[in-house]
């Protein structure tokens, strides 16, 4: 497994957290998922034979976030 840090814009409320790990969780390889709205960031752990870092942003673009 691999951790990636995704820095997410927009996030204003816990329901944006909640939207946010449940579609990174509901992700093919992905392990676990941390989403801080103080920190401003998902921390996601993967596994990158089945996903990659960049689709993991993609995933936070499709919920309506910035993701860097």
């Amino acid at each position: 497994m691999e951790e990636v840090v995704i820095k997410v814009a927009g996030m204003s409320c816990q329901g944006c957290v909640k939207n946010l790990s449940g579609a990174l969780s509901g992700t093919p390889g992905v392990g676990s998922v941390q989403v801080s709205l103080e920190e401003g960031e998902a921390r996601v752990s993967y596994d990158p034979a089945r996903v990659s870092a960049n689709a993991l942003r993609t995933v936070v673009e499709d919920c309506g976030f910035d993701a860097a």
